[in-house]
């Protein structure tokens, strides 16, 4: 199991957004199985009054000798924010990966088009 730290800051947490965090964690162990820790902080700024509340969503990750860290910044809703942090940084680890074990990233088959310039 990935050990998964939470820290909330100017807001509480409800389970379901722990359960959302927790789940999107475990999700990147499928670009990188050797994680070694995880943790997200959300933090709640207010500094439009006329918008609302913003989220920010912080995600500093480890694995074996080396370290990953995405913030993503102001987004209104609470898990959009969370998605696109967790996001950026399944591509960190999916673009690590590739570069560290020689792996291309795999896109699904484009279409191509020959053109018979003969006539």
């Amino acid at each position: 199991m990935l050990p998964v730290q939470i820290t909330v800051r100017d807001m509480s947490i409800s389970l379901a957004l722990e359960t959302t965090i927790r789940k999107y964690a475990e999700k990147l162990q499928r670009y990188y199985d050797r994680i070694l820790s995880c943790h997200v902080v959300i933090k709640v700024s207010q500094k439009r009054k006329h918008q609302g509340k913003l989220f920010d969503v912080h995600i500093d990750l480890t694995i074996p000798k080396k370290a990953f860290v995405v913030t993503h910044k102001q987004d209104q809703k609470i898990y959009i924010a969370i998605h696109k942090a967790f996001d950026a940084m399944g591509r960190q680890l999916e673009e690590y990966t590739c570069k560290r074990y020689g792996r291309l990233k795999k896109h699904p088959d484009m279409m191509r088009e020959y053109v018979d310039e003969s006539h």
